[in-house]
């Protein structure tokens, strides 16, 4: 669905909460197979947050304003994604919408198969489905092909984007101001890592991944493991990094454990790794307790950068 990479590229989706904050396991849905949630307006706050914000300027924001002529720098706060458990998808915009990224977004919607306009409780909302011809936006070509499904997109609630791939999803957060209704904890819910300046939050449930290849999702590590949940955060100055994976079982954490530590010493003293990286490497704890291995290091924005531009 190449328009919502276009829309993603014209906005940056926030946190589905009514003001600016991190995600927790209370805002998704109950079947809920993934999240992603980065805090723009957190990083450019901060001087750990900085560092990875600089970097996101020169290798993202500026290609993504090249080609369309929006400055996400600007306009961007929060970024947030997730599952609604039936292979569908919510995201919801918060920032600073100027009305010419919203005409550019409308501009490009309609260039689709399918154009529809609607609404719920007096407020707007539009649906896109099939291929769409290219336009220049700019002059920065935007290609729309490959949209073989529907998906929902409004302004209606001020501040905000909002996309959902059903209309029921969309009527929901029309009717909720912006919301969807977040589920309990319990056995298999997704869990989610949260600090008190958290930058960046993802997680998923492996189950969903196909696992007969031998790339991406499909390593060994994956395999066995049941979820994984990321975590980079501004703790008393430094980046913090957490990673956590929960195994099939303790033996398999375990095992995990030790794959990982062995990686982390290969690469780690090898003559050819970058110092900075390396020193990133040697900085990392493991940790294995019960099904649940976890992954840290606290690094200073300086390594954060040199590591950055090295990579």
């Amino acid at each position: 669905m190449r328009i919502l990479k276009i829309l993603l590229a014209l906005f940056v989706v926030a946190a589905p909460a009514a003001a600016l904050g991190a995600v927790s396991a209370g805002d998704l849905p109950d079947e809920s197979t993934w999240y992603f949630h980065v805090d723009f307006a957190e990083m450019r706050g901060s001087e750990a947050g900085r560092s990875i914000y600089n970097w996101l300027e020169t290798e993202v924001f500026e290609e993504i304003l090249d080609e369309t002529g929006v400055d996400l720098g600007k306009e961007a706060d929060q970024v947030t994604a997730f599952s609604d458990g039936n292979d569908g998808f919510i995201m919801v915009l918060e920032g600073r919408i100027s009305d010419k990224t919203r005409d550019k977004a409308l501009a490009v919607a309609a260039t689709a198969e399918r154009f529809e306009t609607f609404e719920h409780r007096g407020r707007t909302f539009y649906r896109v489905v099939g291929d769409g011809d290219d336009i220049d936006v700019d002059d920065g070509n935007i290609e729309i092909d490959g949209f073989d499904d529907e998906a929902f997109f409004s302004f209606a609630i001020k501040n905000k984007l909002l996309v959902a791939s059903s209309r029921a999803q969309m009527e929901e957060l029309l009717g909720n101001k912006g919301r969807i209704a977040g589920g309990k904890s319990h056995d298999g819910a997704l869990f989610v890592l949260t600090a008190e300046k958290s930058l960046i939050q993802a997680g998923l449930d492996t189950g969903g991944f196909d696992t007969d290849e031998d790339d991406g999702f499909q390593s060994n590590i994956m395999r066995n493991t049941k979820q994984v949940a990321l975590m980079i955060a501004d703790v008393a100055g430094n980046v913090a990094i957490e990673a956590q994976l929960v195994a099939e079982e303790a033996e398999k954490a375990e095992a995990l454990g030790s794959i990982v530590r062995g990686l982390i010493a290969l690469q780690a003293f090898s003559d050819d790794m970058d110092p900075d990286v390396a020193q990133f490497l040697r900085n990392l704890k493991v940790d294995v307790q019960d099904r649940l291995l976890k992954v840290s290091v606290a690094i200073s924005p300086a390594l954060v950068t040199a590591t950055l531009e090295d990579a």
